[in-house]
């Protein structure tokens, strides 16, 4: 690959709907990261489950941020990778939130498959899976 398709490569999963990702995903690291820090530093033992699955979650948004950021293939599987997990982590925590509530006596970021954040958690991760592979699809076509 040479430094020009190497360079398009990278910029590929930040252009068009990557932009939109990129910046709900910031968002996203901002909400879970500043939340989680204080609620850990100001009332820990009121929900330490809660706050630290969300202090998690901050972590894997930042990671997907940066990784959508920085392109290139490997990236691009290191984010699809972590989508995963991210997707799995709501559908997890979500469905545990539903049947056993008690569990957690204050809400996660995940909490509801993302209620508390307009269901964006829950839709995040999809939208991004999608776009990864259909980046990768056309980065296929290309070469």
């Amino acid at each position: 690959m040479t430094s020009g398709e190497a360079e398009m490569s990278r910029r590929r999963l930040t252009s068009g709907p990557g932009t939109l990702l990129v910046w709900l995903y910031g968002v996203m690291v901002v909400g879970a990261v500043s939340r989680s820090a204080y609620q850990i530093a100001t009332e820990f033992d009121r929900a330490p489950l809660a706050y630290s699955l969300s202090a998690v979650a901050g972590v894997v948004y930042g990671f997907i941020t940066y990784s959508l950021v920085r392109g290139g293939e490997t990236a691009r599987r290191a984010a699809l990778v972590c989508c995963v997990a991210e997707l799995v982590g709501v559908l997890t925590v979500g469905t545990w939130t539903l049947v056993e509530p008690s569990a957690f006596p204050d809400a996660t970021v995940w909490s509801d498959f993302g209620m508390g954040y307009v269901f964006i958690p829950i839709l995040l991760p999809v939208s991004a899976i999608y776009w990864l592979r259909k980046s990768r699809a056309r980065q296929g076509d290309a070469g």
